[in-house]
């Protein structure tokens, strides 16, 4: 008869131990975008689970437009896919209120939450209980190459003008070969395209809507400035200019194929990275142009994280959201990617520390648009809505969208400015009046 064999009794143990150890590991699924920083947060999952050796993280990164769909989808039904959602100022109150997210009112003594930026806190809160921790703030920006201008003879204005962007843009289109004298977004979606195009029919003194709630998007200023942007962007905009949003025109940008580009504060870090960007050494910067107003020239949004009420893993989850949002996080993100990628617009002693601002020349500047950006007085007319480049209302994801369409199909001659401003007024004057407003 063979006789049994038996595991030595420190091998046993290990086993036993490593198995119990498997057994409470807890796995959270995170949904997020697949913009720089989260990209940069996914590559140091190692490091959050080093320090939480129970937990495990599974990434879902998508482009901003089909993350936002998935992710409403999933929260409106209960689905439980994600125990972690990248949102932001617009989700946050509006699913808090539908108790769709986990309050996060008793947030540990270490993590300073009092540190966290006023505006940026407050625009994540509902009724004082904040519902999503900040993983970054940004405002908008003009972006532009010196060397480009400096050859040109053109010298930057304190408060640039959109007329004088048009006039630069006119000089620099094919200054270098593969250059458009500008890049902006054009990809249809109310957090790409329209994220813009609100700011800059603000500064055309337009609004979404009289204080009435009735729709405002073939009044002179909608007209003026969508003529405007679809002029500017077909005749000194990159080629497919309708298919670029924030990722592309960055890439664009970084590469040098753009004399200047209008966009978020959060692309500074990437921009000035030599590692990551050809114009680091060229690289200005100025405040978001303006036309007839200064109000609402620069946005101010966040990209947050949040717990949905669906998530079985609530506690996992609170621990990776409390570790990705704080001054821990941002320390490590500063010594092992470098402090002009750290997660920019959130904490004060972001814009205390030295490393960080001496490191990055546009801290001040973007800490500025952050506090100076008022959602509460965003438009030249009294409006009805809290927000600068959204409307802080549910239906504005589908009004925003669709209307980003319209937009966009004009961008690319498939219809005229009228034409698409037109039926964007009637499908939002529809949904406006079957949600209720103007009844």
């Amino acid at each position: 008869m063979r006789r049994a064999r038996h595991l030595p009794v420190t091998v046993l143990a290990a086993a036993i131990a490593l198995a119990s150890h498997a057994q409470a590991q807890t796995e959270i699924t995170v949904a997020t975008v697949n913009n720089n920083d989260m990209v940069i947060m996914q590559s140091l999952t190692d490091a959050f689970e080093k320090a939480h050796p129970d937990i495990t993280l599974d990434w879902v990164v998508l482009e901003e437009n089909v993350l936002r769909q998935r992710m409403t989808t999933d929260i409106a039904t209960g689905g439980g896919q994600f125990d972690v959602m990248t949102i932001g100022a617009y989700e946050a109150p509006i699913w808090a209120e539908r108790e769709w997210l986990e309050p996060l009112d008793d947030l540990p003594d270490e993590y300073a939450v009092d540190d966290l930026l006023t505006s940026v806190r407050d625009g994540l809160s509902l009724e004082g209980t904040p519902y999503a921790l900040p993983f970054y703030a940004e405002s908008s920006m003009m972006y532009y190459r010196k060397d480009l201008f400096e050859e040109a003879g053109i010298e930057m204005s304190e408060q640039p003008t959109w007329n004088e962007v048009r006039d630069w843009a006119e000089q620099l289109h094919g200054a270098q070969e593969g250059v458009a004298g500008i890049c902006l977004r054009g990809k249809p979606g109310w957090g790409e395209n329209m994220a813009f195009v609100t700011t800059l029919v603000n500064t055309y003194g337009g609004r979404w809507f009289d204080e009435q709630w009735n729709p405002e998007l073939t009044s002179e200023p909608w007209m003026e400035a969508i003529e405007f942007y679809v002029d500017l962007l077909g005749n000194y905009g990159p080629p497919g200019a309708s298919s670029n949003g924030f990722n592309e025109n960055l890439a664009l940008f970084a590469r040098g194929n753009c004399a200047m580009w209008v966009d978020a504060t959060s692309a500074a870090g990437t921009l000035y990275d030599g590692s990551e960007s050809s114009v680091a050494d060229s690289l200005g910067f100025a405040p978001a142009p303006v036309a007839k107003t200064p109000k609402g020239s620069h946005w101010l949004w966040t990209w947050a994280l949040a717990i949905p009420a669906s998530s079985e893993h609530k506690d996992a989850a609170k621990q990776f959201i409390t570790w990705a949002t704080s001054q821990e996080y941002i320390e490590l993100v500063g010594e092992t990617q470098g402090w002009t990628n750290v997660p920019p617009g959130t904490r004060e002693s972001t814009y205390a520390n030295e490393q960080y601002t001496q490191a990055a020349p546009f801290a001040d500047f973007v800490l500025s648009a952050i506090q100076n950006a008022d959602p509460t007085d965003s438009t030249l007319e009294p409006n009805p809505y809290t927000g600068v480049q959204i409307v802080n209302i549910p239906e504005f994801q589908a009004i925003g969208t669709q209307v980003g369409q319209s937009i966009a199909a004009a961008l690319t001659g498939d219809t005229t400015v009228e034409q698409a401003l037109t039926s964007a007024q009637r499908a939002t004057e529809r949904t406006m009046q079957r949600a209720g407003y103007n009844d």
